[in-house]
């Protein structure tokens, strides 16, 4: 049995704890299926295009994974593509009220979807996409958090 993790995420910007997570669940999972959230009420720096040809551009050494945007219900767009888990990640324990209720609602909503937690490898743990975002507004050096083509847009963002 093949089983399909999907990665959901705002990626505003893919950071190398992102990048972490995916290179370590295509171990687990046969497919992983890197899911991009519109998430407009977030107010992304980057559009859902850009942070999807972002997150192609960074994972495309990565094998086993697939890259989509997404704006309709997680569960609905886990199933639709074939997915049984979703996989989140967990930083710190005040990741962890959000996601435990996000995983309850889940649970609630598509009984047939497990939620997986992983979390980030120990350098990673720290970085955060907001806080990647407030470094490059205020001009400082991002390249150890993000790969060098997500430090570039930001920097061109930033401008």
């Amino acid at each position: 049995m093949q089983i399909t993790a999907f990665y959901p995420g705002t990626f505003d910007p893919i950071t190398n704890g992102h990048t972490d997570l995916v290179r370590r669940a295509t171990r687990l999972f046969d497919r992983v299926v890197v899911a991009v959230a519109a998430n407009p009420v977030k107010k992304p720096l980057f559009n859902l295009d850009e942070r999807v040809a972002l997150a192609r551009a960074v994972l495309a050494d990565i094998h086993g994974i697939e890259i989509v945007g997404f704006d309709n219900l997680l569960v609905d767009c886990v199933r639709q593509h074939g997915a049984r888990v979703i996989l989140r990640g967990l930083r710190a324990v005040s990741d962890f009220e959000y996601e435990f209720q996000m995983a309850g609602m889940n649970r609630r909503l598509a009984p047939d979807i497990e939620t997986v937690f992983m979390t980030p490898s120990q350098e990673d743990t720290y970085i955060s996409a907001s806080l990647v975002k407030e470094i490059a507004a205020l001009g400082g050096n991002v390249t150890e958090f993000v790969d060098t083509r997500v430090a570039a847009a930001l920097a061109e963002k930033m401008r």
